[in-house]
């Protein structure tokens, strides 16, 4: 499944957590989406002290990858 349209534009920590919760959205179970919103709010405040930009940026790139291969395992036909 290819990634949510604007994925290449997610630059700031709230565009990131925006484009997550919309990923959620895709998942095909309610208990499913809720879990994943819950740990996107959790990864959301945990980093939200973070001033580095390379490490901002690194944070954005490997939240985007994880977040499609979750829709992938997830949404894939079998």
């Amino acid at each position: 499944m290819p990634p949510l349209p604007g994925a290449e534009l997610v630059q700031t920590p709230v565009q990131l957590y925006r484009y997550l919760l919309r990923c959620c959205k895709r998942l095909p179970s309610p208990a499913m989406q809720q879990h994943y919103r819950h740990a996107v709010r959790q990864s959301f405040n945990s980093h939200v002290d973070e001033d580095d930009p390379e490490r901002i940026k690194t944070i954005i790139q490997r939240a985007i990858t994880d977040a499609d291969w979750i829709l992938d395992k997830y949404t894939r036909k079998k």
